[in-house]
């Protein structure tokens, strides 16, 4: 049995540790595990310290821990601790970046993408989350730049900024890439810009602005009432659509103080028009899906089934 005053040949420690002569010379070339004594004939030796040196050294490179930092930790400049937390949290980030490569590749085998749908897919899907909501900040950002926007509006698009998750579903990483490339259609951000500048105008010609609560009480009476309509296949033109317009534009009327009239209603059209585009509703139905939220329920068939209602009059 060995003892801790019998030296070993390159050779010996390879049988003894399995790992190639090779290895061993790298590593003690690299000053990690030097030897012990040489031979006359210039040949290194290793204790058993130096044996016990190994073993850490490779258990550390095991661990993906470099040569340099096991230096650092052989002179005791840092400990092992501090290095295993610091891979930790590397690996993290490589498993974080296998995750999504993984759901991107199984959007593109379910979708069938091409090769330029494919690279834009991965290029959108792997930016870091401080940079996928960056993306999506600079789109709020240039929608109210220059406009005196609702600050309650603006807080809710701010806080509803999706965050990627980790282990993104195919589902998820799809509507994300499509949520990327609809913040950064210039058209939509045209339109969005049009849309807060007309309600701020509206709203800054307001006694006062309608609550919360009171926007979102209209928002399902609309949805129930011309939604169900349009659902029913409720002509617009027909006179059976009119007490259903003039339910909705009375509770229009109610919500902003103003006079159900001819002028009222050509008001209300024109405000429809201008702060309805089913790609606003599509922005939060991908918001929502990025999230792993269930979609807001629809309003775009209500909204376009009122507006052709109060255009034929």
């Amino acid at each position: 049995m060995d003892d801790d005053t019998t030296l070993h040949t390159i050779g010996d420690l390879a049988r003894l540790t399995g790992l190639t002569v090779k290895t061993i010379r790298y590593w003690s070339d690299a000053g990690v595990v030097p030897p012990t004594d040489r031979t006359p004939a210039g040949y290194r030796l290793y204790d058993r310290a130096a044996l016990d040196r190994l073993g850490l050294v490779r258990t550390l490179r095991d661990l993906g821990i470099d040569l340099a930092a096991i230096h650092r930790i052989l002179r005791r400049e840092i400990t092992v601790a501090e290095v295993a937390a610091a891979h930790a949290e590397a690996l993290e980030v490589q498993i974080r970046t296998l995750r999504m490569r993984q759901a991107v590749l199984r959007t593109v085998a379910g979708r069938g993408s091409s090769p330029q749908e494919t690279a834009l897919m991965h290029q959108l899907a792997t930016l870091s989350d401080r940079e996928r909501r960056r993306l999506v900040e600079e789109f709020i950002d240039h929608t109210v730049e220059g406009i005196d926007a609702d600050p309650a509006f603006v807080a809710m698009m701010r806080d509803a900024v999706p965050v990627l998750p980790e282990d993104a579903t195919a589902a998820q990483v799809d509507a994300w890439v499509e949520l990327a490339g609809l913040v950064q259609d210039p058209g939509f951000r045209a339109a969005m810009r049009r849309a807060v500048a007309d309600q701020s105008r509206t709203a800054g010609a307001a006694a006062a602005p309608p609550a919360a609560e009171d926007l979102a009480s209209l928002a399902a009476l609309l949805r129930e009432r011309a939604g169900g309509a349009a659902e029913a296949g409720t002509n617009p033109a027909s006179a059976e659509a009119r007490p259903v317009v003039d339910e909705l534009v009375a509770a229009y009327a109610r919500l902003t103080g103003r006079r159900d009239d001819a002028e009222f209603r050509a008001w209300l059209l024109e405000r429809l028009e201008a702060g309805h585009d089913a790609r606003y509703e599509r922005y939060w139905q991908l918001v929502a899906a990025v999230g792993g939220q269930p979609a807001p329920p629809a309003l775009t068939p209500a909204v376009l089934w009122f507006s052709s209602a109060l255009r034929a009059g």
